[in-house]
């Protein structure tokens, strides 16, 4: 039986009572947060090892909570689903760009929730490379898996769990150009938010994070990308 330990920030209680009461019953170690300033907290403090997070908050909204939780080393590479009435596609590529993992628009069912927590829970898992182990070099990036770690130079980055993986998929196979809808099933799963821009705003964050080295990330115009060889 699973003990993962699943953060849940909603400010309806009804909802609130349901996901902690059916995600327990799968085997999950629920946190619950009624509000923004409460999530934060408990982020910070216990360590979650999903957040399935509300964007409507009374106090501080959930974008601004995954803002918060992104800029935290300890905490920074939290999977986080976001959950919320809004289903706009610009509503979903702002939360994608904050460093959300997955997007839920409500309604939903209770099933959907749990598949979404569980498949965003095994990607953060599954291998992208045959030893997943084993550190990857690519010029001044060392990418180690085992430690969830990215240096230049010695200095550590922060990437998201969706983000080490697009990077660690590609850096894995220098020159290999990859679709994005590749890219979407074979790094973010069959599950993965259906947008366009989807791997473009986790392009776009992965490049911003490498600075300098930014360029080893190569967009082949009308195909998708490649680690550069």
């Amino acid at each position: 039986m699973t003990r993962e330990r699943i953060l849940v920030v909603e400010d309806e209680a009804d909802l609130r009572e349901v996901l902690s009461y059916n995600l327990s019953r799968e085997g999950f170690k629920v946190s619950p947060a009624s509000d923004g300033g409460e999530g934060v907290r408990a982020a910070l403090t216990e360590k979650p090892d999903l957040i399935l997070l509300d964007l409507m908050l009374p106090d501080i909204d959930g974008l601004e909570v995954c803002r918060r939780v992104r800029q935290d080393p300890n905490v920074g590479a939290t999977p986080i689903i976001m959950v919320t009435a809004k289903d706009e596609e610009t509503d979903v590529i702002l939360g994608l760009g904050l460093g959300a993992d997955d997007y839920i628009a409500k309604p939903f069912s209770v099933k959907e929730v749990i598949a979404r927590v569980k498949a965003v829970l095994r990607r953060g898992h599954a291998s992208v490379d045959d030893d997943p182990r084993r550190p990857l070099r690519r010029g001044a990036i060392k990418i180690d898996p085992a430690r969830h770690e990215v240096e230049i130079d010695g200095e550590t980055l922060q990437f998201t769990a969706t983000e080490f993986r697009l990077l660690h998929f590609l850096a894995a196979r220098p020159g290999r150009v990859y679709e994005r809808d590749v890219l979407l099933r074979r790094v973010l799963g069959d599950d993965a938010i259906r947008v366009d821009r989807n791997i473009d705003v986790h392009i776009r964050a992965i490049r911003k994070k490498l600075g300098e080295q930014r360029d080893v990330i190569e967009t082949v115009r009308g195909v998708g990308y490649k680690f550069r060889d």
